[in-house]
């Protein structure tokens, strides 16, 4: 659990840092543009392997409570949504135009839902990590005002719902190889 725990901090602490704008310009004044770049990725990248090699340690007990029924069962819908919002996040897109904020609300969608359908420790751990840090961010980009207006085209209205919905349907097909879990009857 600690590796998770690790990676989570190391992770979602440097994707916290462009809610600081003081810290980011003084992080950015000092080492350049392109190094804060460049270690972002890297140390991103880090914290990442870290969470996914956490939690595929971490033994799944104990169990803190029981799972959703709904959220099992809704789960799949959710997911649509969320890869839809994630493909729609960096496109013109009138999705995007709508809701501002597609990536938050997809990652708080997907962190949700598996928060609830879930209910051992690690799970716990991990879902309510990343639904924490969508809401304090959620907050701060608004509170900064962040959001920039463009003109949204249909085409890529179009291109992220069939890329977010097939890319939904290759996870849940394989989500058993990838997680141990089946998740819809026609998963291998």
């Amino acid at each position: 659990m600690e590796i998770l725990i690790l990676g989570l901090v190391l992770f979602l602490g440097l994707h916290l840092i462009p809610t600081l704008p003081l810290l980011k310009a003084r992080l950015v004044q000092s080492a350049g543009e392109n190094r804060y770049k460049g270690m972002f990725a890297i140390l991103s990248a880090l914290g990442l392997i870290l969470i996914i090699f956490g939690y595929a340690r971490a033994p799944a007990e104990p169990r803190l409570f029981n799972s959703f029924i709904g959220a099992i069962h809704g789960a799949p819908l959710a997911m649509v949504i969320s890869f839809i919002l994630l493909a729609a996040a960096n496109m013109k897109t009138h999705i995007r135009a709508w809701v501002k904020h597609p990536m938050l609300l997809g990652i708080g969608i997907w962190a949700l839902v598996h928060l609830l359908a879930n209910g051992h420790a690690k799970a716990t751990v991990l879902f309510s990590a990343f639904l924490a840090y969508v809401v304090f961010d959620l907050i701060s980009v608004i509170r900064r005002q962040t959001y920039k207006p463009f003109v949204p085209a249909l085409k890529f209205d179009v291109i992220a719902v069939i890329s977010g919905l097939l890319l939904a349907l290759l996870v849940m097909t394989f989500h058993r190889q990838l997680m141990g879990v089946a998740v819809v009857p026609w998963g291998v």
